[in-house]
């Protein structure tokens, strides 16, 4: 059975998704704001699979709440709920730190679709022995790169891409790079993987909010260049002469998995 926490400070919407998710077969905790949700994951660490989020709550935000989870190494799936569907503000989801953004008012289908998809990621995460402070259990904690696919390779078994020493595992979520892992949200991992995809070519701000958030309204793409800021700081020795993602100005950006 798995546990959603769902934070959501709408009394009749917090007890609308419970009821839902229980005849699901969920096990649903309500937190009636952010505050709650973070001492009840972050100072007693109590463990959940998934947590449904608002953005506007009294206090802390959503914003805040999924940003300082995933400071403190908390990576717990997040689907953000919000009154809120402008592309900024989906842009501000994921670049807080959820995995996925539902505007409000939504179908209750696609929730749950949504939420199925979380629930799978966290078992992938839990099978591949991730510890809530999302390293690797004494179990894999000495795992290599055996079986890594080479530069501008794929291998199909564990969808991995090596590039200037580091090694992006997309299946579970992580990029290593001398000797340091990283933690990336499901977000994260798929602008990297468009990136390698598009390995070599310049790719424009408005393919990105297309091809990779699903935006299709025009946006301030500064919200691109601040997400791209903090993928940089994971692939880059120095973030602030960057080598594999290098800006394109007028355009947009440009992976080079090996820089000359």
């Amino acid at each position: 059975m798995s546990r959603v926490l769902v934070v959501e400070d709408e009394a009749h919407l917090a007890q609308g998704l419970r009821f839902n998710l229980q005849a699901e077969g969920h096990a649903v905790e309500v937190a009636a704001d952010g505050e709650t949700a973070l001492d009840r994951l972050l100072e007693r660490k109590e463990r959940f699979d998934v947590v449904v989020l608002d953005v506007m709550l009294p206090g802390k935000s959503g914003f805040d709440v999924a940003a300082l989870l995933r400071e403190k190494k908390n990576y717990v799936p997040i689907l953000m709920l919000t009154a809120r569907g402008r592309p900024e503000d989906v842009l501000q989801g994921f670049a807080s730190g959820a995995d996925d953004y539902l505007p409000k008012p939504f179908e209750l289908a696609i929730l749950m679709a949504r939420l199925e998809s979380l629930l799978r990621r966290s078992g992938w995460m839990n099978n591949a022995g991730i510890a809530d402070n999302g390293t690797k259990d004494a179990g894999r904690a000495g795992r290599g790169t055996t079986g890594t696919a080479r530069v501008g390779e794929r291998d199909s078994g564990s969808d991995t891409f090596s590039f200037g020493g580091k090694s992006i595992d997309f299946a579970e979520l992580e990029l290593r790079s001398l000797g340091n892992t990283i933690h990336l949200t499901v977000m994260e991992a798929e602008f990297l993987r468009y990136l390698v995809r598009s390995q070599g070519r310049v790719v424009s701000r408005k393919a990105i909010l297309e091809d990779v958030w699903g935006l299709h309204e025009d946006t301030d793409t500064r919200a691109i260049d601040n997400f791209v800021v903090r993928l940089r700081r994971y692939i880059e020795e120095d973030p602030s002469r960057p080598k594999h993602l290098q800006t394109v100005r007028g355009v947009g950006y440009r992976f080079v998995a090996e820089p000359e």
